[in-house]
């Protein structure tokens, strides 16, 4: 069992920068590929980025690459999203969530039913 705590999310203007944290309980973090999902109000939830267990494969899905950036640091059992150059379309809960991927060190999931942990959420708001 995998429990995650968004943290960092909050408003922001057109063109700033925010980080989103995610903390997992647990001792066999290195052995969950993780992601990001977003979800705004009447929309599906959707991809945002994803990264392996060992941080060597990432994706992203279009609309953010070359403005997010994820990572993770294992020894801390946490994961990010640097989100930058943020834009109104922007605006979602964003949730982080976490699948055993076993020994599979660089497999990256990109849906939802992929994951098996789920965060609560965190809303960003980008204002215009």
């Amino acid at each position: 069992q995998v429990q995650l705590v968004e943290s960092g999310g909050g408003l922001v203007q057109a063109g700033g920068s925010l980080r989103l944290s995610c903390a997992a309980s647990g001792r066999t973090f290195s052995r969950y590929a993780m992601g990001w999902f977003r979800q705004a109000p009447g929309k599906e939830r959707e991809f945002v980025a994803g990264i392996s267990s060992s941080g060597a494969s990432t994706n992203y899905v279009d609309s953010v690459k070359g403005r997010f950036t994820i990572s993770r640091d294992n020894a801390k059992n946490t994961m990010y999203l640097q989100m930058n150059s943020l834009k109104p379309e922007d605006t979602a809960v964003y949730y982080c969530a976490a699948v055993d991927t076993g020994g599979n060190t660089i497999a990256v999931l990109t849906t939802t039913w992929g994951y098996s942990y789920w965060g609560q959420g965190s809303q960003v708001t980008v204002s215009s």
